[in-house]
C-alpha cells in the first residue's frame, strides 16, 4: 500500500514531451434536469446552474450531483460572488482563472467514460493545475482519491485555505511542477489538466494506468486550443480531439 505524501508536498525533477492526435468527436446525451429552488440563495442559484448543465448535455448523475454539492462561490473573490454560478471563467489571481462550470462538468464526465472506470468507478485521479481548488472539490465527489498539483505557491496556498473547511480526506494538494505529474501516486485511473500546451508531457502518459483516460486542453499549430482525450488501451494510446476550449498556458517550473 502506497504512502500518501506529506502536506504540503513539493515536487522536483525534469519534464517530458509528447505525441500527435487523431480526430474523433464525442458528444454527451442531453438529459434535462427538473428545476429546483427559488430566490437568490446560493443553493437555489446552484440548482439552476446544474439544471442548465443537464439541459446543455451533461448526463452523468454523479457529475451533476458533484456540481450541485460544491459551492462555487466559496472559491471566487468576494467581489465576484454574484457571478459564481454563471457559466463563465473568473479571475482567481496570478493571471489564472477558475474554469466555466460547463467545462468542469464536461471534463469530469469524460473521465468517467474511461474503460477502466465504467465498471469499477473512478479510482485515483491526478489533477494538473489546482488553481483555487474548485475542480479538486468536484473531483472528490466522483473519484476515490485525488492528487492535485499546483506550480504557483500563491494558488496552492489559496486552494488549501479554500478546501480546509470541507475536510476532504481523499484530496491531496501538492506544490510542484505539474508537467512532471506525480510519479509517487501513479498509476492513475485518470489525469485531468487545467492548462494547455502544444504537447502533452510524456510523464502524464507514463503515469496513466492501463484502461485510464487523460483529458487536457492542447494548442494546435494555429494557436487554437482543443480538448484532447487520450485513452491508454492494450494496443497503445488512442487520441481524440474534441471541441475548442480556452485555458491558460501550460508552463513548467514553480513560482
Amino acid at each position: 500500500m502506497q504512502r500518501r505524501p506529506g502536506f504540503p508536498a513539493r515536487l522536483d525533477g525534469p519534464a517530458g514531451a509528447t505525441s500527435r492526435v487523431a480526430q474523433l468527436s464525442v458528444r454527451p446525451v442531453v438529459v434535462p434536469a427538473a428545476p429546483q429552488g427559488v430566490g437568490l440563495d446560493s443553493a437555489a442559484v446552484r440548482a439552476r446552474m446544474v439544471q442548465k448543465l443537464a439541459a446543455g448535455g451533461i448526463s452523468s448523475p454523479a457529475v451533476l450531483h458533484a456540481m450541485a454539492a460544491v459551492e462555487r462561490h466559496r472559491f471566487v473573490d468576494s467581489a465576484l460572488v454574484n457571478q459564481a454560478y454563471e457559466d463563465t471563467s473568473l479571475p482567481i489571481g496570478l493571471a489564472q482563472t477558475i474554469s466555466k462550470p460547463s467545462v468542469v462538468a464536461r471534463m469530469c464526465e469524460l473521465l468517467l467514460g474511461a474503460e477502466g472506470s465504467r465498471a469499477a468507478g473512478l479510482g485515483r485521479v491526478l489533477e494538473i493545475g489546482t488553481g483555487c481548488g474548485y475542480q479538486a472539490a468536484v473531483l472528490s465527489h466522483i473519484a476515490r482519491e485525488v492528487y492535485s498539483v499546483e506550480r504557483l505557491r500563491g494558488l496552492h496556498e489559496k486552494a488549501r485555505d479554500n478546501l480546509r473547511h470541507l475536510r476532504l480526506a481523499n484530496v491531496h494538494l501538492l506544490f510542484g511542477d505539474g508537467m512532471q505529474g506525480y510519479a509517487k501516486g501513479a498509476p492513475y485511473a485518470a489525469i485531468i489538466a487545467a492548462a494547455g500546451g502544444e504537447a502533452v508531457p510524456q510523464a502524464w502518459c507514463d503515469q496513466l494506468a492501463p484502461g485510464g483516460r487523460l483529458v487536457a486542453p492542447m494548442a494546435l499549430a494555429g494557436g487554437q486550443q482543443v480538448l484532447l482525450v487520450i485513452d491508454k488501451t492494450a494496443h497503445g494510446l488512442k487520441q481524440s480531439v474534441l471541441e475548442p476550449v480556452h485555458f491558460v498556458p501550460l508552463k513548467s517550473g514553480i513560482a
